[in-house]
């Protein structure tokens, strides 16, 4: 693992931010740092993408993935170039740490050889031999040169794509110092010298390789030969002229053969240039395209007007002289309508008249059949020989005798059909007496199973207390022993009296069961009901109250809301309807709550127990609420299930209370 710095690392992170963002558009340190992450975790393109996934979509995040590890391959890649080139240079700087080369025969001088025994023509040589390895090199490079790519020579056209290649000269033979006897002079050492040639070396092949494949692939017909110094080019000193246009008679573009020639078109690549490109092109399909005379298809209904594709501009539309004038005049008979309509009332309320009017109102209508009187009463039809009162002998003389006779006594249906009988209460001491009896009865009959032999014999019941006392010797001989025994006989009596609890004890379904059965009352000889009234219920913490509470007592029936007057009526029996006054009568504090009257007067909210009694069957099921606007829909809820009078006393007692307020 290659050793990075602090500056390398703040370059990295600054690199990294700078791609992201230049992806995303703006800057997101989230999603850099899930990055910085899988880079150092050295994850690859679907693992970075599966990180990336929970910040992106998918397809963006393959993409970023794909930059993100692009950029670190580039990233590491230049770093390992920079620790190569730190490290050339200090091979450059420090040459002194490098060995000598002896000066007689180019071999290294040993560790106790001295270099300064060297004469001066010795010294004279070496110096020559350098330099002339030196001239040679250099020749050898300028010969590359003029053959390769950057000479500007062209490469003749060839048959076959295997003679394209260019053929290069041998690299030359650069012979070692150590063979020659020479040193190279102290300002370049050897070893940079040779790789700097032998690199030079490398990029003349890599070339000649791209040119061979260039050539294969121009002889094949792959590519056209575009490049200067390739088959089929221009030479270098031709300058380019633009083909001349030539239009035929019809205005299409040929060449000079006669031939159509298709022009290339210019593909737009930014997103507002292809949006702007297909809004053109959608706008010229609508007006090619010819429009469908509707009228002529079979499922064409011209009663539906067709709205056109295009909106139209809406014109100025001015209001016609005098018409606020008009509105401003029916505001002003209306409010004078309402003054005399208050005027009115409040007179009507200081004559009670009112009150008769609306108490008139609530009474309920009479059936027309009821007002008619019938020919013959239902009691005298049975003596009867015609239905009518005129005729003189119209009485059945056989029918009439000297008994009386009486209606038949029925049984009211509230009566139970078996005799109830009130249930005998023992004091504690007579509880306690008879408990003692039966378990007396219960341990002679345990005593004659065991003298018959039917049951063995209970074993003796041991405690610690009396465990010398019942042993005797046994206790003295093993004392711990028996010790033991007496302390497993104890467990398993505990056990056994928790196991016989247990057993007694109800399961949660039994418990849930009883505490229902408590609760709820035979209601099927009689129902008891409940009718109460609220000036205002609008609190909703007390309309869960009493929903909640009528639902866990099981108890039925019904909340009407209007303005002034709120019907409760609930069904259930004497129980459940004791529990459920207590809730509307104390439980709930009604005058917690301020009503403002029609005058602005404040009057604390209350709770009236308009009636109870008790009927055969009950009329509604479970609770619910019912808003009404208008007395006429609040009654029609009660006279559908043939209850209208709870309505007619509830709402007849409020309009009294109102009026007698006032």
């Amino acid at each position: 693992m290659v050793s990075i710095s602090k500056r390398d690392v703040d370059e990295f992170k600054s690199q990294l931010n700078n791609t992201v963002e230049h992806f995303l558009g703006f800057n997101e340190p989230t999603i850099v740092t899930v990055a910085t992450n899988c880079l150092l975790s050295g994850y690859d393109v679907k693992e970075t993408t599966k990180k990336l996934n929970s910040l992106l979509d998918s397809d963006k995040a393959e993409k970023l993935a794909e930059k993100i590890i692009h950029f670190g391959n580039n990233f590491q890649s230049n770093l390992g170039q920079k620790i190569s080139k730190k490290r050339h240079h200090e091979d450059d700087v420090e040459p002194s740490k490098k060995p000598k080369i002896s000066a007689a025969n180019g071999e290294v001088p040993k560790p106790g050889e001295n270099t300064a025994d060297l004469s001066q023509n010795q010294i004279k040589n070496m110096m020559a031999n350098a330099q002339k390895m030196i001239e040679e090199r250099k020749k050898a490079l300028l010969a590359l040169k003029a053959n390769g790519p950057a000479g500007g020579t062209t490469v003749a056209p060839t048959t076959t794509p295997a003679a394209a290649a260019p053929v290069l000269p041998p690299p030359p033979k650069i012979p070692s110092l150590m063979s020659l006897g020479t040193v190279p002079p102290p300002n370049q050492p050897p070893s940079t010298t040779a790789e700097k040639d032998n690199a030079t070396y490398e990029k003349a092949m890599k070339i000649a390789q791209l040119q061979a494949q260039i050539q294969s692939k121009l002889s094949a017909g792959i590519i056209k030969p575009l490049i200067p110094g390739l088959v089929g080019a221009k030479p270098p000193g031709s300058i380019d002229k633009p083909t001349p246009l030539i239009l035929d008679s019809e205005g299409r573009t040929i060449d000079i053969t006669g031939k159509q020639v298709q022009l290339t078109h210019v593909v737009p690549t930014l997103k507002a240039n292809i949006r702007a490109k297909k809004r053109e092109e959608f706008h010229e399909k609508l007006k090619e395209k010819p429009t469908e005379d509707l009228s002529e298809s079979k499922f064409f209904d011209p009663r539906i007007s067709a709205k056109p594709s295009v909106r139209n501009k809406r014109a100025l539309k001015f209001h016609e002289p005098g018409k606020f004038q008009q509105l401003a005049e029916q505001l002003r008979v209306k409010a004078q309508l309402a003054k005399l309509q208050a005027d009115i009332s409040k007179n009507a309320r200081k004559t009670g008249i009112s009150s008769a009017t609306k108490l008139a109102l609530i009474a309920p209508r009479i059936e027309e059949d009821q007002d008619e009187v019938p020919d013959v009463e239902w009691w005298d039809m049975v003596i009867m020989n015609e239905e009518t009162y005129d005729a003189e002998k119209n009485v059945k003389t056989s029918t009439i005798t000297n008994l009386v006779e009486h209606p038949i006594q029925i049984k009211p249906t509230c009566d139970m059909a078996k005799p109830v009988y009130m249930p005998v209460f023992l004091t504690d001491k007579e509880r306690k007496k008879l408990r003692r009896q039966n378990r007396r009865e219960a341990w002679k009959e345990e005593q004659e199973k065991i003298r018959l032999g039917l049951e063995p014999p209970p074993e003796p019941k041991l405690r610690i207390s009396n465990l010398m006392r019942v042993l005797g010797t046994e206790a003295v001989q093993d004392p711990t022993k028996m010790e033991a025994h007496v302390r497993a006989q104890m467990a398993k009596r505990q056990k056994d009296h928790e196991e016989a609890n247990e057993s007694r004890k109800l399961t949660a379904d039994q418990k849930r069961e009883k505490k229902i059965r408590k609760i709820k009352e035979d209601t099927s000889l009689e129902v008891h009901v409940a009718v109460y009234r609220v000036d205002d219920f609008s609190n909703p913490s007390k309309k869960f109250k009493v929903e909640t509470n009528c639902n866990q007592l099981f108890m039925t029936g019904a909340v009407v809301m209007f303005k002034d007057c709120n019907v409760i009526v609930v069904e259930g029996g004497p129980k459940q309807q004791s529990k459920f006054k207590r809730l509307m009568m104390h439980r709930i504090k009604w005058e917690e709550d301020l009503i403002k009257g029609k005058e602005g007067n404040e009057t604390s909210n209350k709770c009236v127990l308009v009636w109870e009694g008790t009927k055969k069957e009950r009329s509604f099921g479970e609770m619910k609420f019912k808003v009404c606007v208008t007395e006429v829909l609040a009654r029609e809820q009660f006279k559908k299930r043939n209850v209208e009078q709870y309505w007619d006393l509830c709402y007849s007692k409020t309009v009294l209370d109102n009026v007698n307020e006032k």
